[in-house]
């Protein structure tokens, strides 16, 4: 992301906030994976929007009309001691030099200068909760400018959740951020076509999130946009399952969900196929059904159509066709009406994508629906799930988990899949498979 997208996006920010007022956003912790190990770190999204700064240990400050200059950083400065084992600091020089900032201070001064810089404004912008810890530090730095109330100083009189503000700026994506999601989307479309290819009965599931995790890495991703899930046979119907412990059985669907995130932009992509590489007619059966459900569902994204819009087609088509199948009985109507479906497709049909992979933004204004704009982006992804011993479902439906989901972007015109690189007619998978399984037999 090149550094006027983000110099953009914090003058639009001060825009909003309008005079007399601070906005305090700090940056995400590292956390302890066991004893002295930590997890990687990943800088807090709504931070790293505005600042494209990737450490830890920092917090931006937006000050509209500051003599001295509207963005603040505080970060660490240079040690060369933990430098050697830590890596290289950015420090108060390279936060001005390199991220943009007007101004930046040695994180370990913010007790002293934060204060100062609070009094007397009218608003405070400011996500409450996400970290308790830097919450209480607020409180601490609000009452000790009340404390002084005798010495003329006042404290800010409103706290407003910068989240808000944030949030609706994330949800309408740039043309750069909508570079940079389809490049996620087609680096993951590779690795869900890779899978495909090298599928077979008898591997474990782990080495199938192997795959994915190597390409993604190959191709400049530094992590999946979240924990991949590979489930086969029945673990197909576990919609988080993550244990990806499993041996691939012939006869069995394999329900991959998996994206990369690239340059912090996510992709979110799944995929159903079966192991040995052609659908039973059962399988058939529900593949087609969710595959019709999520065309459906893909038609209703264009501006002008509300969130819901997407579900409510999904439903539609699987209610009908989950009749047709004899796995639902009634009329469509009630099933609809009294939510029937929700037996084997209970979750919605999408969710916002972008830095986060569930990412920000309401679905609901004023109480009613949202509607659909250019450049805000979504997945599609209905499913059916029947797991073992359903009652009263015939056998040959058991273990039978299909997700289809695919990554779209709003434009002026309708909709464009940024996933559309992955097979995903029954036509197009088992081709694809019987082409790979030869190529390996001639070796």
């Amino acid at each position: 992301m090149e550094a006027k997208e983000f110099a953009r996006r914090r003058k639009r920010l001060l825009q909003m906030m309008g005079e007399d007022s601070i906005a305090i956003l700090p940056t995400a912790s590292i956390y302890p994976r066991n004893r002295d190990v930590m997890f990687p770190f990943r800088a807090d999204s709504d931070f790293y929007y505005l600042t494209g700064f990737p450490e830890p240990e920092a917090v931006a400050v937006f000050v509209p009309g500051r003599k001295h200059g509207e963005y603040l950083l505080f970060c660490r400065e240079q040690d060369p001691e933990k430098e050697i084992w830590e890596g290289r600091r950015a420090s108060t020089q390279g936060a001005c030099k390199y991220y943009g900032a007007d101004d930046s201070f040695p994180i370990t001064d913010i007790d002293d200068i934060l204060p100062g810089l609070l009094e007397d404004k009218a608003r405070v912008y400011y996500a409450m909760g996400y970290y308790p810890a830097f919450d209480q530090r607020m409180i601490g730095w609000v009452n000790h400018i009340r404390r002084a109330s005798r010495a003329g100083k006042r404290p800010p009189g409103e706290f407003i959740a910068l989240d808000h503000l944030l949030h609706e700026m994330r949800l309408i994506k740039s043309a750069q951020e909508i570079k940079t999601m389809r490049e996620a989307a087609r680096i993951s479309a590779q690795a869900h076509i890779r899978a495909m290819e090298i599928c077979q009965p008898g591997i474990m599931e782990y080495q199938i999130e192997a795959e994915y995790l190597h390409h993604f890495f190959s191709h400049g991703c530094r992590a999946p946009a979240y924990p991949s899930i590979v489930g086969s046979g029945g673990n197909a119907c576990i919609l988080h399952y993550t244990d990806n412990n499993a041996r691939l059985k012939k006869g069995d669907l394999l329900l991959i969900d998996a994206g990369a995130e690239y340059d912090y932009y996510a992709a979110d992509i799944t995929r159903t196929f079966p192991v040995s590489g052609r659908f039973s007619s059962a399988q058939r059966s529900i593949y087609e059904l969710v595959l019709e459900a999520q065309l459906a569902a893909i038609a209703e994204v264009q501006p002008g159509n509300h969130w819901n819009q997407p579900h409510e087609a999904a439903v539609q088509v699987l209610t009908e066709g989950l009749a047709a199948l004899g796995l639902l009985k009634g009329r469509v109507s009630t099933l609809l009406k009294k939510e029937h479906y929700r037996r084997f497709y209970m979750h919605r049909t999408g969710h916002w994508l972008g830095m986060d992979v569930h990412d920000v933004g309401d679905y609901k204004v004023d109480g009613e629906w949202r509607t659909f704009e250019p450049g805000m982006t979504l997945t599609v992804e209905p499913g059916v799930y029947i797991p073992a011993d359903s009652q009263g479902i015939a056998k040959k439906w058991w273990n039978i988990g299909v997700r289809i989901e695919d990554d779209v972007l709003v434009t002026k015109e309708g909709c464009e899949l940024l996933s559309a690189d992955v097979p995903k007619t029954v036509d197009e998978i088992e081709t694809l498979m019987a082409s790979s399984q030869r190529g390996a037999s001639a070796l």
